[in-house]
């Protein structure tokens, strides 16, 4: 049985609080005093309240883990939803690569899209490092070329 979704008072009403806008859509208990909600009258959304959470077996099956560190993908099983925590790309890339040998998927992140974009940037870098190192090596050499006709005109003018 899927989830049920319990949904705000009067969130029909107004498009603030989730009228249309799905993100919008969240739960506040009914507080008011003559609220229909509150008292659970026929035709509102329904309260949190006992009997609604999930049974043991559908509870179990979902283990979420948060990855931060290589360690932490030794102990892995690969039925649990992976989440890579918030690191830098240094550590997430050599994360994703472990992760992509072992099998394991990553339920926030792409690994192959992930590798790829890296991939196309590492390029990207390594082309624009030669443009420069070409661009200085120009610069050096017009610098040079000038100074050593100056002075072989210096020299010729003074014989």
């Amino acid at each position: 049985m899927a989830r049920k979704k319990f949904l705000r008072s009067k969130w029909r009403k107004y498009s603030k609080l989730g009228r249309g806008r799905r993100k919008k859509q969240k739960y506040r208990k009914a507080k008011g005093r003559h609220n229909k909600m509150r008292e659970k009258m026929k035709g509102n959304p329904v309260r949190v309240s006992i009997g609604y959470k999930k049974s043991r077996k559908g509870r179990e099956k979902e283990l979420i883990i948060r990855i931060s560190h290589i360690k932490g993908l030794e102990k892995i099983d690969k039925n649990a939803k992976i989440f890579i925590s918030k690191i830098g790309n240094k550590k997430k890339i050599e994360i994703v690569k472990k992760a992509k040998s072992l099998g394991l998927k990553f339920e926030n992140l792409n690994i192959d899209k992930f590798l790829k974009k890296i991939e196309r940037e590492q390029e990207k870098k390594k082309k624009e490092g030669g443009i420069k190192v070409k661009e200085e090596e120009i610069k050096k050499e017009k610098k040079k070329e000038p100074e050593k006709e100056t002075k072989e005109e210096i020299k010729g003018e003074k014989k």
